[in-house]
C-alpha cells in the first residue's frame, strides 16, 4: 500500500488527467462543432436542401433565406450563398460548378435553371431585394458577386448568360446594384469573343424594360461609362458607327444616339480647348481654319456645331475692359481680327443664326457689352461673316429671349435699312 502522501499525491494527479480531459470535451469539441457547422460544404448543403424543400415557390425561398441568416453565416459564406442562389451551386475560379458530378449537391432552384422570362427573372430579382434589405451587409458581397459572374461568362452557356444578363439589368433599374459593375464587361477576353457585347445589348433591354431610356442614360453618365461604352467591342471595332449600327439593329436606338451626343460634346470640349490654346498662343488665322476643318472631318462635326464655339474661344481670348465706355471699341478691334476666320463657318444659314444667338446671349449675361451688340452685328455683316437674311430672320422670330426688347430696339433702323436696301434691289 502507498504511503499516504503518495496516494493522495497520485489521485491528484488523476483528477488532474481527468479535470483536463473534462475540460477538452467541454470546451475544445463544442469549438470543433462549431467549426463544422460553418464549413462551406455544410453551408452549401444547408441553403441547396432548403432551396429543394422551397422548390419553385419565391415566397417560401425568401422566407428560408430570412430565417436561416439567424443560423448560417452569411456574412463569411456570401460568395457561395449568392453562387448557389444564381447558378445552383458552388463556383470555381473561372465560372465550372465545382459539384457538377454531384446532383446531391446542387439545385435546380435558381436563376440559371429559371424561364428565360423577363417577369419570372423579375421575381428572382425580388428575392435579392429582400435577402439585402433584410441583411444589409450582403449589399458589397452581392456587387462583388456580380462583377465576378460578369468575368465568368464564358463558362455560362448562352441562355444562362441571358437570365445574369436579364437579371443584372433589372437590379440595376431597381437600384440594388450599381452601374459601376458594369466595368467587368471591358475586360479583353469577352470582348474579343463578342460575349460583352451581345450581353450588354440584353442587358440595356431588361434594364430600360423596367425603366426608361433617360433614367438607364443618367446612370450611366453618373459613373462616367457613358465615355467607355465603345470598349464593349474589340479595338478594331472601337468606333461610333460600328456601336450605331450594332445597338440599333439590336434595337436599342435610343443609347445609338446617346453614344452620339456624348461623343460629339467630348469632341467638341476638346476642340475648344485646342481652340483657345491656339488663339491665346494667336496663332495664324489660316493655321486655325486648317485645323478646324480637319477636325470637322474628322469627327464627322456640322459647320453650325463648330461656330458657336469659336464664338466662345475667341471672347475667352481676351481680357476685357471693366469700363462700359471702352470694352466696345476694344471688341470691335478684336472681333474684326477674327471676322475672316468666322466667315470661313458660317456658310451656312444655320450657322449664322446661331453665332447671332451667341452674340446676342454674351451681350446679355456680359451688362458691358449690351450696348455693343448692334455694333457687332452691323461689323459682322460688312465683313461678310452675317447676310441680311439671317440678320432678317433672328429680328423676326429667331431670336432669344434674353434681353429681346433691347436688343430689337438697338437693331430696328439697321433692318429698317436692309428691308429698304432688298426692296431697291
Amino acid at each position: 500500500m502507498l504511503p499516504y502522501h503518495r496516494h493522495v499525491s497520485c489521485c491528484l494527479i488523476c483528477k488532474s488527467k481527468h479535470i483536463d480531459g473534462w475540460l477538452t470535451f467541454l470546451f475544445v469539441f463544442p469549438f470543433l462543432d462549431e467549426k463544422e457547422k460553418f464549413e462551406p460544404t455544410v453551408f452549401r448543403d444547408t441553403i441547396i436542401q432548403g432551396l429543394n424543400e422551397a422548390g419553385n415557390d419565391l415566397e417560401a425561398v425568401a422566407k428560408f433565406l430570412d430565417s436561416t441568416g439567424s443560423r448560417l453565416d452569411y456574412r463569411r459564406y456570401a460568395d457561395t450563398l449568392f453562387d448557389i442562389l444564381i447558378a445552383g451551386s458552388m463556383l470555381a475560379p473561372g465560372g465550372t460548378r465545382i459539384d457538377d458530378n454531384d446532383k446531391t449537391k446542387m439545385t435546380s432552384h435558381c436563376v440559371f435553371s429559371a424561364d428565360e422570362d423577363h417577369d419570372t427573372i423579375r421575381n428572382y430579382a425580388q428575392v435579392f431585394n429582400k435577402l439585402i434589405r433584410r441583411y444589409k451587409y450582403l449589399e458589397k458581397a452581392f456587387e462583388e458577386e456580380i462583377k465576378k459572374l460578369l468575368l465568368f461568362l464564358k463558362a455560362f452557356s448562352e441562355t444562362e448568360q441571358t437570365k445574369l444578363a436579364m437579371l443584372t439589368g433589372i437590379l440595376l433599374a431597381n437600384g440594388t446594384l450599381p452601374a459601376l459593375i458594369l466595368t467587368s464587361l471591358f475586360t479583353d477576353n469577352i470582348v474579343k469573343e463578342g460575349i460583352a457585347a451581345s450581353f450588354a445589348v440584353k442587358l440595356f433591354k431588361s434594364w430600360m424594360a423596367e425603366k426608361d431610356a433617360n433614367s438607364v442614360t443618367s446612370s450611366l453618365r453618373k459613373a462616367s461609362l457613358d465615355k467607355r461604352l465603345l470598349e464593349l467591342f474589340p479595338a478594331n471595332r472601337q468606333n461610333v458607327e460600328h456601336f450605331a449600327k450594332y445597338f440599333t439593329d439590336a434595337g436599342l436606338k435610343e443609347l445609338s444616339d446617346f453614344l452620339r451626343v456624348q461623343q460629339s460634346l467630348g469632341t467638341r470640349k476638346e476642340l475648344q480647348k485646342e481652340l483657345q490654346e491656339r488663339l491665346s498662343q494667336e496663332c495664324p488665322i489660316k493655321e486655325v481654319v486648317l485645323y478646324v476643318k480637319e477636325e470637322m472631318k474628322r469627327n464627322d462635326l456640322p459647320e453650325p456645331a463648330v461656330i458657336g464655339l469659336l464664338w466662345t474661344c475667341i471672347m475667352n481670348a481676351v481680357e476685357w475692359n471693366k469700363k462700359e465706355e471702352l470694352v466696345a471699341e476694344q471688341a470691335l478691334k478684336h472681333l474684326k481680327q477674327y471676322a475672316p476666320l468666322l466667315a470661313v463657318f458660317s456658310t451656312q444659314g444655320q450657322s449664322e443664326l446661331i453665332l447671332l444667338q451667341k452674340v446676342q446671349e454674351y451681350c446679355y449675361d456680359n451688362i458691358h457689352f449690351m450696348k455693343a451688340f448692334q455694333k457687332i452685328v452691323v461689323l459682322f455683316y460688312k465683313a461678310d461673316v452675317l447676310s441680311e437674311e439671317a440678320i432678317l430672320k433672328w429680328y423676326k422670330d429667331a431670336h432669344l429671349a434674353k434681353g429681346k426688347s433691347v436688343f430689337l430696339d438697338q437693331m430696328k433702323k439697321f433692318v429698317e435699312w436692309l428691308q429698304n436696301f432688298k426692296l431697291i434691289i
